[in-house]
């Protein structure tokens, strides 16, 4: 559930990452594809995993390796794919040039990508969705028989004698408890929201509405299926912690 700079202010990232530079950043030596306007504009093993932020990287190519389109010079700069048999020419806005300027550091002579502005992107033979794993990240689902109890505004919501514990790098735990779980099925109300997660897969939601009218909007999530590592989690479901009360074994869980 993290925030990033996707989708935002480019002349903004562009201005801190000169002032501050990345977070960290890691070559790769994964094949790395692009395809934009039904076209490959990037085949290359020279990658660099960049962190914006603390949450999850990007990838960062280099300009030299953009193949089948143009680039123009400036920092907020445009890429075009030109029109061709089949396909007419497209060009998106959404991508910062890094100079071969020494001071850029390890991001000199590379591109930002915006990850959603284009078509799809493969790690060797395998598309990726949302953003790039991060490769200090793991995640462990521990079954668990501590008994969980969720209240919202001190009215019991779910109880379960088991549950599944998600623990992944850096963030809070994630319980996952059977659907049975909830107390009464009319308190659940399906969200139109969704969100998508590299590690997990898409993301459903529901909103709890109490008896007395008050709505608690997507508090819950749940996955129908799953990405293979995540798989003990499938169909089951998830309180926002920071908008709940959790126990478990009759301790609030801060």
């Amino acid at each position: 559930m993290a925030t990033g700079n996707e989708g935002k202010d480019l002349s903004a990232l562009l201005t801190r990452l000169r002032a501050s530079g990345p977070h960290k950043t890691l070559p790769t030596a994964r094949r790395i594809r692009i395809i934009f306007n039904k076209t490959t504009i990037v085949d290359t093993t020279r990658a660099v995993l960049v962190w914006e932020h603390e949450w999850y990287p990007q990838y960062y190519i280099p300009a030299s390796d953009i193949q089948n389109a143009s680039l123009t010079n400036e920092a907020l700069a445009t890429l075009t794919v030109a029109e061709k048999p089949g396909v007419e020419a497209k060009s998106t806005d959404r991508v910062l040039k890094f100079n071969n300027d020494t001071s850029w550091g390890v991001l000199a002579g590379l591109v930002r990508l915006e990850f959603s502005a284009m078509d799809s992107w493969l790690e060797e033979d395998l598309p990726i969705y949302g953003h790039p794993k991060d490769p200090f990240k793991r995640i462990d689902i521990l079954p668990s028989t501590r008994p969980i109890e969720v209240r919202i505004a001190g009215k019991t919501v779910a109880k379960s004698p088991h549950a599944q514990h998600l623990h992944e790098t850096g963030l809070r735990v994630r319980y996952y408890l059977p659907l049975a779980s909830v107390v009464d099925p009319a308190l659940l109300r399906p969200s139109k929201t969704t969100t998508y997660c590299p590690y997990k897969g898409t993301a459903e939601y529901y909103d709890v509405v109490l008896d007395d009218g008050r709505e608690y909007k997507d508090v819950v999530w749940y996955y129908r299926a799953t990405l293979h590592e995540s798989a003990a989690v499938a169909g089951l479901i998830s309180f926002y912690n920071e908008k709940v009360e959790i126990y478990l074994d009759g301790n609030k869980v801060e």
